[in-house]
């Protein structure tokens, strides 16, 4: 907060006060409030009546937040920033705590519902001082000039801001809905919320870094939480005593993947059974298994050496 906000913070509050003391006493500014509402605007001039019936719109809350909120979660996504929309969440609660609280505390009718001509219609039941209409209209479009970039950019936006603002406020004024003490008091709220905006940047950067850790932590867990790919099991190289490993074992027996050693006949003996046959014994020659034919004797021999030949017969 400069020393220039901090001065301006100031005067705008006290701007603030005197309103609602001049209200509260029905002093002069009561009596202009009557002698306007009196005039009846939309009678003088009804030709600005359906133009202005959709102008007034642009102090909305529900469709001007809608419409800022778009244009800078655009800005934030190309920023790779939260502070815009934090920005505009924060002057968001700050109007709706600060002004929601004076309507409902102070309770004036409004000029379609007074009840005693010259009266302040205070403590009535009523939600119309300040003006929300005139206070979201210099908040929401004045968040637009706080956060622009380039000191011309923020001359232009301001202009603006002030611009919607100073006409919304009229309008509420030409249509009825509201005094014109609920509108100098709604300018007022709105301005004291721009003006106290510096004092919640730290409020908003310590909760951005909070909002970025929380994603972080949640991407680590949800990735964390995936199954990790089963890398393909090769060979794997067994260690062999120094006196197994140089009684020329080849580098493949060595790589191979371990077996559990059997004692000695027990590995032929599963081999046979799993074939369907017997174990073969101890030095005698290994059975055949059932069902499988021994190949015939090779017929393409000759006769063996030293024996005479057969006759041919039966033919």
């Amino acid at each position: 907060m400069s020393r220039h906000r901090i001065a301006l913070f100031g005067g705008t509050l006290a701007f603030y006060l005197a309103i609602v003391w001049a209200v509260l006493i029905t002093s002069w500014l009561v009596a202009l409030d009557w002698k306007v509402m009196l005039f009846r605007p939309y009678q003088q001039w009804p030709e600005l009546h359906p133009f202005l019936d959709y102008y007034v719109v642009l102090g909305q809350r529900g469709p001007t937040a809608v419409m800022v909120a778009c244009w800078l979660g655009w800005r934030s996504w190309r920023q790779h920033t939260l502070r815009p929309l934090l920005v505009l969440g924060t002057s968001l609660l700050l109007l709706n705590v600060t002004v929601g609280a004076v309507k409902l505390g102070l309770g004036r009718l409004g000029p379609h519902y007074a009840t005693q001509i010259g009266s302040a219609e205070m403590f009535a039941g009523g939600d119309i001082f300040p003006s929300g209409h005139t206070a979201n209209a210099v908040v929401t479009w004045g968040i637009l000039a706080y956060l622009a970039t380039t000191p011309r950019a923020r001359r232009y936006l301001s202009a603006v801001s002030a611009t919607v603002s100073l006409g919304v406020g009229l309008t509420t004024v030409y249509i009825g809905t509201h005094w014109l003490s609920d509108v100098l008091l709604g300018w007022a709220a709105g301005l004291l919320i721009l003006l106290a905006l510096p004092w919640f940047e730290p409020l908003i950067a310590r909760t951005e870094e909070w909002i970025f850790a929380v994603r972080e932590r949640w991407r680590e867990r949800r990735g964390g939480s995936r199954l990790a790919p089963v890398a393909d099991a090769g060979p794997q190289p067994v260690l062999l005593p120094q006196s197994m490993a140089t009684d020329g074992l080849t580098a493949e027996a060595v790589t191979a993947p371990a077996e559990p050693v059997l004692p000695a006949g027990h590995a032929a003996a599963t081999r046979a059974r799993a074939h369907g046959g017997h174990p073969a014994r101890p030095g005698s020659m290994p059975v055949a298994p059932a069902g499988v034919r021994r190949p015939p004797p090779h017929t393409e021999r000759g006769p063996r050496a030293g024996s005479p030949a057969r006759p041919m017969t039966g033919g």
